[in-house]
């Protein structure tokens, strides 16, 4: 075998290579064998959506279909969904792309004791930040803790792009990234917490003194993942969680 046989074979094998490890970091919806060790479950495999149901529902809308290889609301009227299991310590991966003006949020916590799905659970907020007239308050763009810490600027993405989040969620200790970039990271029930949450929609009185429909917000340690029907087109792939002790 002569050196330039052998140099282009070895080009050759470095070229392969790279093919297969670039085809492997580009699969959506698989997890690696190391994920697998390590505990993770897809919440979504690419082709079916049987482990969501709509909320207070068994059922799940037709609105939301699975369209190339991504969890799609592909119109108004497919209402809230979570997952049919819920949990209590856990880390969920997952990529969402929203549609131009559109709003989306992904939920933690979620119980159906309230009146919404929003009642008493945390959202990750979703949004064009652009076009979306909901805007114009800081703590309701992208990866922002709805309504309660704003998300860094550098953590946003255009709409109709992808976006990674990661939520990291550990006896009340709530962390998200956002395209690898911190968004949130505080203590539930702590007294910063617990200022925020009284001076955002879910703690003040209502103008007409009724019941709050958010009592007990923020509250739970335990629940389901859901996202959210705001009436706009999104899409969520990727979507993966490990259970914590």
């Amino acid at each position: 075998m002569n050196k330039v046989f052998r140099r282009c074979l070895h080009l050759s094998v470095l070229v392969i290579s790279a093919q297969i490890v670039s085809s492997t970091a580009m699969a959506d919806n698989v997890l690696t064998e190391k994920q697998k060790q390590d505990g993770w479950q897809l919440l979504f495999d690419g082709k079916s959506m049987n482990q969501w149901r709509n909320f207070k529902s068994s059922d799940l809308s037709a609105q939301w279909v699975v369209e190339n290889g991504a969890m799609k609301l592909a119109g108004k009227g497919g209402g809230d969904i979570l997952t049919k299991k819920a949990f209590k310590n856990f880390e969920l991966h997952l990529e969402w792309k929203i549609s131009e003006a559109g709003n989306s949020g992904i939920f933690i916590l979620a119980d159906e004791e309230g009146p919404y799905i929003y009642s008493h659970a945390p959202e990750i907020q979703i949004l064009d930040n652009e076009r979306h007239s909901d805007n114009k308050i800081d703590s309701h763009l992208s990866g922002s803790l709805y309504d309660l810490m704003a998300s860094p600027a550098s953590s946003h993405k255009v709409a109709g792009e992808w976006n990674q989040v990661r939520i990291r969620f550990v006896d009340g200790f709530l962390q998200v990234w956002q395209n690898d970039v911190q968004t949130v990271n505080i203590t539930m029930g702590s007294s910063t917490w617990n200022t925020l949450v009284s001076n955002s929609k879910f703690g003040r009185q209502r103008a007409d003194n009724s019941p709050n429909p958010f009592a007990g917000f923020g509250t739970t340690r335990s629940g389901h993942i859901g996202l959210q029907d705001h009436g706009d087109e999104v899409s969520f792939k990727n979507i993966k969680i490990l259970e914590l002790k």
